[in-house]
C-alpha cells in the first residue's frame, strides 16, 4: 500500500511522504467528468492500484478533450464538475484507499475562442506592455513593430471582414479587445493602433512573435520562471495538494521551460516533500536525466522504450529496413530524421529560427540552426559546459568550427539566449522526431514510438537489466508506462506488430502507388485487427498518417487528389498470420508482466488492464471501457477465456502484490538462464521475494526447437508460483508444485507451457 494519506492541520505540520505503489489515468472530458471518474472508482481500487492519475483538472478551451489548453489557472473546470466535483471524487478514491495524481500544465495557455477566456492574455492584447499581466508571455514586442501577431485570420487581412462592435473588434465568433481611444477610428487606422495585428494563419510561420507549444500557435508559451507567474499560475494546484484532495502532480513537458531545474525547486518547496512529482521528459536511449531534479523520476517513456525493445528482434528488424528502403526508395533513419529536422527548423519553426539568429548575429546564423538540427536529445540544460561532441562536429562540417565555437561561447554566456536556444531545440526533437520522421520512417511501425529509436529498435537481455538496475538504484520512484494518451499506439497494438521482426517475410510486399504508406497502411491494419469500427478508425490514423509525414501532403498544404486516395489503403481488418498469433500473445503478457514488475511505480492507462488495441490521438482518448465483468469472473476462480482476460489476471496479480506488499518489490537481480534458449528468457527477482519470468521472440524460439535443455538458476529459497488465471492466487503444491533451491530448473517445467510466470519466495 502507498503510505498513508495525511492532510495536514497547520502549515507547521510535516506530511507523510507518498510514493504511489501504481497509478491508473483517466482521461477526463466533457462527456467523462469527475462524477464519471467517481462512479469508477471501486472497480479501479478492486484492480489493485493505490493512486488514481486525472489528466488536467483546471479550467480549459469550452469542450475539450484533454484539458491541455489551460484558460485560468484559478478555477478547476467547470465542465468537469468544478472544484466540488474534484473533492467529491477525491474523497471517495480516499474512502476505496486510493489518492489523486494530478497533471498540470505550465508551459502554456489557450489561445481560446471566445479570447476573454484567458483573461491575462486579454488584458496584454488591450493594453499592451504596461499591462501587469504582460510578464506573463513570451512576446517579443521589437520584432513585431510594437504588436503581438495573432494568427487567427483565414486569409489576409483585407479579404476577412473585421468589424467594430462597442470596445472590441469583431470577426466571425472571435472578439478582441480595443486599446483604450481606438474604437472611433477608421479600421486601416484603428488596426494599427492596437496592441496585437490580426494576420492570416499562415504568417505564424515566419512572423510569430510569442513563444508558443511546439507549432501550435494556439498555445501561448507562459513564463513560469519568474515568481509572480508561478505563483499565480499554481496557487490553485498547490491548494489542492495542501488540502490532501492531491498528492502527486505530473508536470507536462518540462522541457519547454526555461530552466526546468529551477521551476522544480521552486514546485518542491511549495509543494512541499510529501508530494510525489514525476516530469514528462523524453530522453535519448543514453541521456540520463539530471540527478540534481527534485523529482521522483520521468513518467516513463524511457522504460516503454526497453519493454518494447527486448521484445523486438534485432535481425528482423534489420531485415524489414533492408526491404523497406528498397520498396521506397526512402532514406534510412539517420538521414530521415535529420531531413525531417532541417524541414521543421526552416519551415515550421521559421519564425522560432529568426528569433535565435537575430540574437546571435548574422554570422552565426547558420551555426544556430546546424546546431539545432545536429542536437541529438531534445535540449541542453542551463548550466551545461557543453554541447556533445557529436553535434559539435555535424554543426561545424556545415557552418565551419569557428562559427560552432562562438555559439558555444554565446550559450554559456547569455542565459536568456540559451534558455530560448533550448526551448526551441525541445519542440524541433518533438516536431521533427514524434511529429513527422516517426510517420515517414516506417520499416517497423512498434519502434516509431516516444521515446523510442526507429534506427536502433531492438534492446538485449543485458541492457534491459542495465537499465532496471539503475532505475532502482538511482529513481526507484519514476513512473514507468506502455500505454499513454499520447502513445502513437497502443502496447497490445505495438505487440502485435513487433511480432513481424520474429518473421520477417511474412511482411510480404506492400503493393500500391505509393509504397512508403502501403507499408504504414498494413502494419497498422495487422495491429488494429478485427476490433470495433476499425474501417474509419483506420481511415483516421491514415490520414493522420500521410499529413505528418508530409511527402506528398501535411496539414497546411493538403493535396486533396492525394488524400482521397488514401482511402483506397484501408483494407479490410487483417488477423495476424497464423504463424505470429502466439508471438503477439508472448509479446503482450511478456510486456505485461515486465512493466508491472520492474522497478518504478507503473501506470495502467484506462481500460488497458485487458486487452487495448488503440491508434494515434484521438483514437487513444476515446472514453474509457472497464472490464467490470471480466474482472468478477476471474475473481470468482473461472478461467480466463481468451488472451485479453489472462492479461486481466496478470494486471490484477501484479497490482494487488504492489499494494499489499510492497516490500516484494525493492531492489533488482537478474536471474541467468543457461542452455541453447537461454536468450529466450527474461527473468529477475525483486526484494528478492518475487521472482518472474517472460519469454522473448517465440516464434524464433519455436522454430529453434523451443526450450530444450534450457535451465534458470533460481535463487535460494523455495518459489511457489502464483496461477496465471486467478489473481494473486497462490496455487497449492499438488496443483503447480514447488521449486527447490537445490540445483536448477528447467524452463520449460517452470513456465509449463505459459509465456510468463510469477513466483513468491515461501
Amino acid at each position: 500500500m502507498s503510505q498513508p494519506h495525511a492532510t495536514p492541520e497547520s502549515e507547521s505540520d510535516v506530511p507523510t511522504p507518498v510514493t504511489p505503489t501504481s497509478t491508473y489515468r483517466l482521461q477526463l472530458r466533457p462527456e467523462f467528468p469527475f462524477a464519471a471518474a467517481e462512479a469508477a472508482v471501486p472497480y479501479i481500487a478492486s484492480l489493485g492500484v493505490s493512486h488514481l492519475h486525472l489528466s488536467p483538472v483546471l479550467e480549459a478551451a469550452p469542450g475539450s478533450t484533454h484539458g491541455y489548453d489551460v484558460t485560468d489557472h484559478s478555477r478547476v473546470r467547470a465542465e468537469l464538475g468544478g472544484e466540488v466535483g474534484l473533492r467529491a471524487l477525491a474523497e471517495a478514491a480516499r474512502a476505496h484507499g486510493l489518492g489523486l495524481v494530478l497533471d498540470i500544465v505550465p508551459n502554456h495557455m489557450a489561445v481560446p475562442t471566445p479570447l476573454r477566456l484567458n483573461r491575462p492574455l486579454w488584458e496584454v492584447l488591450r493594453d499592451g506592455p504596461s499591462s501587469p499581466y504582460a510578464r506573463w508571455f513570451d512576446i517579443d514586442w521589437e520584432a513585431g513593430g510594437g504588436q503581438v501577431l495573432l494568427p487567427v485570420l483565414a486569409g489576409p487581412v483585407e479579404s476577412c471582414e473585421l468589424e467594430v462592435d462597442g470596445e472590441v473588434l469583431r470577426y466571425g465568433e472571435q472578439r478582441f479587445p480595443l486599446r483604450e481611444g481606438t474604437s472611433g477610428l477608421e479600421l486601416p487606422e484603428l488596426l494599427a493602433a492596437q496592441w496585437y495585428r490580426p494576420a492570416w494563419w499562415r504568417e505564424a510561420r515566419t512572423a510569430l512573435n510569442y513563444r508558443r507549444f511546439f507549432t501550435i500557435s494556439e498555445l501561448i508559451g507562459v513564463r513560469v520562471e519568474d515568481p509572480e507567474v508561478f505563483t499565480a499560475t499554481h496557487a490553485k494546484v498547490l491548494e489542492l495538494v495542501r488540502d490532501g484532495v492531491a498528492e502527486g502532480l505530473r508536470i507536462d513537458h518540462v522541457d519547454g521551460l526555461a530552466d526546468p531545474e529551477e521551476y522544480l525547486r521552486r514546485l518542491r518547496a511549495a509543494a512541499g516533500d510529501g508530494c510525489w512529482v514525476v516530469v514528462e521528459k523524453i530522453l535519448a536511449r543514453e541521456e540520463r536525466l539530471p540527478s540534481a531534479w527534485p523529482v521522483a523520476g520521468t513518467t516513463g517513456y524511457d522504460a516503454l522504450h526497453r519493454v518494447d525493445g527486448v521484445f523486438t528482434d534485432p535481425e528482423g528488424a534489420a531485415e524489414l529496413a533492408a526491404r523497406y528502403g528498397e520498396t521506397t526508395g526512402l532514406p534510412h533513419w539517420p538521414e530521415a530524421a535529420r531531413a525531417s529536422a532541417r524541414e521543421v527548423l526552416t519551415g515550421d519553426l521559421a519564425a522560432e529560427l529568426g528569433a535565435l539568429e537575430r540574437q546571435a548575429g548574422p554570422e552565426l546564423a547558420s551555426a544556430v540552426r546546424e546546431l539545432l538540427i545536429a542536437f541529438p536529445v531534445y535540449r541542453p540544460y542551463p548550466g551545461e559546459p557543453d554541447l556533445p561532441p557529436r553535434a559539435l562536429e555535424q554543426a561545424a562540417a556545415a557552418a565551419g568550427p569557428g562559427a560552432v565555437a562562438a555559439v558555444r561561447e554565446l550559450l554559456l554566456r547569455d542565459p536568456a539566449f540559451a534558455a530560448r536556444f533550448a526551448q526551441t531545440s525541445a519542440a524541433l526533437r518533438a516536431k521533427s522526431l514524434e511529429d513527422r520522421a516517426f510517420y515517414r520512417y516506417a520499416p517497423l511501425l512498434s519502434a516509431t514510438e516516444v521515446g523510442g529509436e526507429p534506427g536502433r529498435p531492438a534492446v538485449s537481455a543485458a541492457e534491459f537489466h542495465a537499465y532496471c538496475a539503475a532505475l532502482a538504484e538511482e529513481w526507484p520512484a519514476a513512473g514507468t508506462v506502455l500505454s499513454t494518451h499520447d502513445t502513437k499506439r497502443s502496447a497490445d497494438v505495438r505487440a502485435r506488430i513487433s511480432a513481424l521482426s520474429q518473421a520477417p517475410e511474412l511482411m510480404g510486399r506492400p503493393e500500391g502507388a505509393d509504397p512508403q504508406l502501403a507499408w504504414v497502411a498494413r502494419q497498422t491494419a495487422l495491429g488494429l485487427g478485427r476490433v470495433p469500427e476499425a474501417g474509419p478508425r483506420l481511415a483516421d490514423a491514415l490520414l493522420k498518417a500521410v499529413r505528418e509525414a508530409a511527402l506528398h501532403t501535411s496539414w497546411t498544404e493538403p493535396d486533396e487528389a492525394y488524400e482521397a486516395g488514401v482511402a483506397g489503403y484501408v483494407r479490410n481488418p487483417l488477423d495476424l498470420p497464423p504463424e505470429l498469433a502466439g508471438a503477439a500473445r508472448a509479446n503482450l503478457l511478456g510486456m505485461t508482466l515486465l512493466h508491472l514488475a520492474m522497478p518504478g511505480v507503473p501506470e495502467v492507462y484506462q481500460g488497458a488492464e485487458t486487452e487495448y488495441r488503440a491508434l494515434v490521438d484521438p483514437d487513444n482518448r476515446r472514453p474509457a471501457h472497464f472490464p467490470r465483468r471480466a474482472l468478477a469472473r476471474l475473481d470468482g476462480g473461472s478461467a480466463p477465456e481468451d488472451a485479453a482476460e489472462e492479461k486481466l489476471g496478470l494486471t490484477a496479480t501484479l497490482l494487488r502484490l504492489r499494494r499489499d506488499r510492497p516490500e516484494l518489490f525493492r531492489g533488482y537481480a537478474p536471474v541467468l538462464a543457461r542452455g541453447p534458449a537461454a536468450d529466450h528468457l527474461l527473468a529477475f527477482t525483486r526484494a528478492p521475494g518475487l521472482l518472474v519470468a517472460a519469454t522473448r521472440l517465440s516464434h524464433r524460439l519455436a522454430a529453434s526447437g523451443g526450450w530444450r535443455d534450457t535451465r534458470l538458476h533460481l535463487p535460494p529459497g523455495t518459489w511457489t508460483r502464483l496461477a496465471p488465471s486467478a489473481p494473486c492466487s497462490p496455487l497449492s503444491a499438488s496443483e503447480e508444485g514447488t521449486v527447490s533451491h537445490s540445483g536448477t530448473a528447467e524452463v520449460a517445467a517452470l513456465l509449463d507451457g505459459h509465456p510468463v510466470g510469477v513466483w513468491l519466495r515461501r
